[in-house]
Parts: C-alpha cells; structure tokens; sequence
C-alpha cells in the first residue's frame, strides 16, 4: 500500500516490508498458501517415495513368484514367435543327428528373402559331412550371393539347435559345439590393428578353438594383403582345416582365389562350388544358384559396371585387361603343391596360351644361373664382385 493509503489498511494485516513510498503486507490467509505451494514438491517427493517403497516391499514378498511368471512368459513368447514365423514362411521341422551330416534341401536365409518381394528369393542346397564332403570351396564374382548362402547355412544350423523350424524344404542337421564365422571386413584403428591384422587374429582364434564338431564360414581369407601372401595363407588354412587329425571341421569357404579349386581331387574331403553366372554380351545375370564345379573368372569388370562405376573407367579397365591378357598376365597361376603328374591348367580370363609362365615358376631364368656358374670369382676384386651381384640381382628384380 502507498504511503498516502497506508492509514486504511486493516488491522489483521501484517507489516512485511517497508519501501521507500509504500509497505507491503501479508494476511495470514496468503501465509498458509504460500506455504502449501513452497511446500507441494517436498510432499510430492515424500508421497512418490513412500508409495514407492510399500510397492517394493510386496515385491520383495513375491519376488521369486514373479521371476518365474516372468520367465515362464518370455517362454511362451519365444516359442509363440517362432511357430508364427515357420507357419507364414513355411518353414520345416530339421532332424537332428550325431553323425555330423548337414542336409539341407531348398534352404533360404530368413531375414533376407523377406527383403526380396514377390518370393524371388533364390534357395540353395547344402551337404556337409565328416568324410568326403568336409570343406566346400566356394567361387563367383561378388553380389553373386556367396556370403548370403554361407550365412543361411549358418543361420539354418543355428535355429534347429535351439528348436526352431528351420526356412527349408527338409533339413538334417548335425549337432555343432560351435559356429566360427570370419566374414566381412573391419579395422581397428584405436589399437593399431588394420584390416588383414583383424582379420588373421580372427582366423587365430578359429583354428585354436575349433574342433571337429564345429561349423566353420570363412569369407575370403587373405584378401587384404599381396596375391601371394593372400593365396597362399588360404591354400594353407584349407589344408589345417581337412586334416582331421589337426581340425577337420565342416567348412563353407568363400574364395576369389580360383588357384584354391585345385585342392578338389588333391585333399579328399574338398569340393568345389560356384555361383551360376549368365553372361549377355558384355552384361551379366547373377542366377544365385550353387552348382557344383569351380568358377574360372571373377567377373569384377561386369560388377564394376552394375554397380554403377563410370563407363569411361569401365572402358579404360577393359584395356588394360585385354592388355595384361596379350602379355600372359593374367591372375591364374599353377598348382602350388610340388606333385604335378595330376596338374590341370586353372581357365583363364579368355582363351590365354597355356604355356604362360606361373607365377610360382623360375623358368626364364636359366641363363642368369648360367652366367653365375661361369663367374670365375677367383679373377674378381672383392669390389668387382659386389658389382656383379648388384648387376644379376638387378635383372632378377626387373624380370619380377
């Protein structure tokens, strides 16, 4: 009230504060209600945590009842979930069995044939055992589908051992103590690990782990280092996993190392398969469709283009193709194991000359080992004779 009123207020207000030209004052009416809003919260708080506690309290009293509900509902869910999903995709019920024998007719992976519209989800067969059908080596070029059946496979191994139906026309499923996959490519910058270094620590710890009982997916081992650093740790790893005595698992591995389907007929429990291609001119249709055989060409131009790389690159990689072809460069080498009585050449790019030089030969260096033999070192100077081996070193290096 201003200083001018001052004199009217009544008597049951109550002085607060003096300003210069007014006073404040409170009733005891505004008192009470400025306490019940300061004081809202705090009760609210008390009144949440004090129902909060009697409910933990019941809880408590009915906590091994309700873990049980709990769990007996999630149960019901799963296996609710799972019966929907084999009767709307027309799943099977797999057999399982203690020989080891992986039979899988018209199998299809369960997340991505419901991405394809209009059921053009292509199935595929797979048959793995302990004995002549160890290790399927896999070819064709990528977006073939080789990764997708490999993973299906998996899949379909996986879901009958918790006891799922499983996306196939029939299964028999072996019991696996493990599924190992090596698929994909990462690095791990933060702790100094590039690509090939992730990617062999993951092989490490397959062959230290594995056993005979296990299922192994291998997508392209070796692809991040040099040809022969790649093929040959592949060729390698293929031979640790047949040994039954050293691994012997049941193995899809996944190649663009043509040299590797020279292992069918050399280690008996190696076969080889392929992705159906059908070429149209200069184009080319993924069938998607594993058929038996090796692929003799990886087809990277013809997926260069579908995948939308500019025809002017496209021309210019045809070039030099045809270019490294002209010159017998191509990346088929000769079989790496030493007994060539049963050696097949593996098919070029084209029709190349089958006399080309492997890439593990030393043919053409004769006359380099001829003009060494008839070095008389006694003649040379110590000097003269480092710059003779400089000089054959040399055209070693150039002809490499």
């Amino acid at each position: 009230m201003t200083n001018s009123y001052k004199d009217l207020v009544p008597d049951y207000y109550t002085r607060k504060q003096t300003l210069t030209n007014a006073e404040r004052f409170i009733t005891p009416e505004l008192k009470e209600l400025e306490e019940t809003i300061l004081g809202a919260e705090d009760k609210l708080v008390q009144l949440e945590y004090e129902l909060f506690r009697q409910l933990r309290e019941r809880i408590t009293n009915e906590v091994v009842r309700i873990q049980k509900t709990a769990k007996a509902v999630a149960g019901l869910d799963v296996l609710l979930a799972l019966a929907k999903v084999a009767d709307v995709n027309h799943y099977c019920r797999p057999i399982l069995n203690e020989q080891g024998v992986i039979d899988i007719r018209d199998g299809r992976h369960p997340v991505v044939e419901k991405m394809i519209p209009h059921d053009m989800f292509i199935p595929n067969d797979t048959y793995l055992d302990n004995h002549k059908q160890r290790i399927s080596i896999i070819t064709g070029p990528n977006m073939a589908g080789k990764s997708t059946y490999m993973r299906q496979t998996a899949l379909i191994v996986l879901m009958a051992q918790i006891g799922s139906f499983v996306p196939a026309a029939s299964a028999k499923i072996g019991l696996a103590d493990r599924i190992f996959t090596r698929v994909g490519a990462s690095d791990d910058l933060a702790s100094g690990q590039s690509t090939f270094m992730v990617e062999m620590n993951e092989v490490a710890n397959i062959l230290r782990n594995a056993t005979s009982n296990s299922l192994l997916i291998l997508d392209e081992i070796g692809r991040g280092t040099s040809t022969f650093d790649g093929l040959s740790i592949a060729w390698a790893v293929v031979e640790h996993i047949s040994n039954p005595k050293l691994l012997g698992a049941k193995t899809l591995f996944a190649t663009h190392y043509h040299e590797l389907t020279e292992l069918e007929g050399k280690l008996d429990n190696v076969n080889n398969y392929c992705i159906a291609v059908k070429e149209k001119g200069d184009d080319i249709v993924f069938l998607r469709k594993i058929v038996k055989g090796g692929a003799d060409r990886s087809y990277g131009i013809q997926v260069a283009k579908l995948a939308g790389v500019p025809d002017a690159v496209i021309s210019r990689a045809k070039e030099i193709c045809q270019e490294l072809i002209d010159n017998n460069i191509t990346c088929g080498v000769e079989s790496l194991l030493p007994d060539k009585r049963n050696h097949r050449k593996v098919k070029k790019l084209d029709e190349v000359d089958q006399n080309q030089i492997s890439l593990f030969d030393t043919v053409g260096d004769d006359d380099i080992l001829a003009e060494l033999k008839e070095l008389d070192l006694g003649n040379y100077t110590p000097i003269e004779a480092l710059n003779k081996l400089y000089e054959l070193q040399g055209k070693l290096k150039n002809r490499w």
